[in-house]
């Protein structure tokens, strides 16, 4: 078990027996202290390869032993709460195989400790949590990532899960939350909260929306330019004699060109006007 003979530690298990056991990593943290700054370089008691789940290919744990957590946080104080909370509730499932600061530390420590899970922040310094997702679960023997945070960046879910993280824990979860997150992931369940399940839907929300905007341009620029010209003049309302009068073109060539436009894109007036809205070009000028 991961242990620290800084006076902040002492402080820290004073406060957490007067605490509740739902008091967040975030409020850990604040208890701990400012003097408390655990390095990145310490090495967990008992984090060899003999203890703990195995994990195999995939990051397949093994049936035996506590689950062996890794905790990735630029904030020495955020792993060093982490690692308390890990350890004095989950009544022996979990025990904290070493902690880092940085991502590229974290991934040579994964190799040769290879834990079960890792909890990875995703704003460090170097290699970014993002990143070092990438290269976890491209090694051999591949734990389980979590992506720890306490804010959710814009397209932070979706890339974590393009990078092969399978759940989000919120800093300011329960410790309660947190533990069961972590068995749930290596049962083979995804983990993922409220908050990163909201942002995934409107991150893929946005993703359609662009998909069809650039479909709809796609097809537009597919057209020779006159004819683009007046399909467009045509979805803003004007007549066949107005977009001839603005394109200084006869009416039977407006009408020409829409025509010509309908066969390639096999639509009609209406549907052509639905394109160009898909479309969302710059307003003309």
């Amino acid at each position: 078990m991961w242990t620290c003979g800084c006076p902040g530690v002492a402080k820290m298990a004073r406060v957490k027996e007067q605490s509740e056991a739902s008091k967040t990593v975030t409020d850990t943290a604040q208890a701990v202290g400012v003097g408390v700054a655990h390095s990145s370089d310490d090495r967990s008691a008992g984090s060899g390869h003999g203890t703990g789940h195995a994990a195999g290919p995939g990051g397949q744990s093994g049936a035996t032993g506590p689950i062996r957590v890794s905790v990735i946080d630029d904030d020495p104080m955020i792993c060093q709460a982490m690692s308390l909370i890990l350890t004095d509730y989950s009544n022996g499932r979990l025990v904290v195989a070493s902690t880092s600061t940085d991502g590229e530390t974290c991934v040579r420590r994964a190799a040769e400790e290879r834990p079960d899970v890792v909890l990875m922040d995703i704003a460090m310094p170097g290699v970014d949590g993002i990143e070092a997702t990438r290269r976890l679960r491209a090694l051999p023997h591949a734990p389980h990532v979590l992506i720890l945070t306490s804010l959710s960046p814009s397209g932070t879910v979706e890339r974590a899960i393009e990078a092969g993280a399978e759940g989000f824990v919120s800093k300011t979860d329960a410790p309660d939350e947190i533990i069961r997150r972590i068995i749930g992931v290596t049962e083979g369940a995804p983990q993922f909260n409220t908050a990163s399940q909201r942002q995934l839907i409107d991150e893929l929300s946005r993703t359609r929306s662009r998909m069809r905007r650039d479909e709809a341009r796609a097809l537009l620029d597919s057209l020779p330019e006159r004819e683009r010209e007046a399909v467009m003049l045509a979805a803003e309302g004007y007549t066949n004699a107005e977009i001839a009068s603005r394109m200084f073109i006869s009416e039977r060539t407006a009408k020409a060109h829409l025509s010509s436009a309908a066969d390639r894109l096999s639509m009609g007036r209406v549907q052509m006007a639905r394109l160009v809205e898909r479309a969302d070009l710059p307003a003309r000028l």
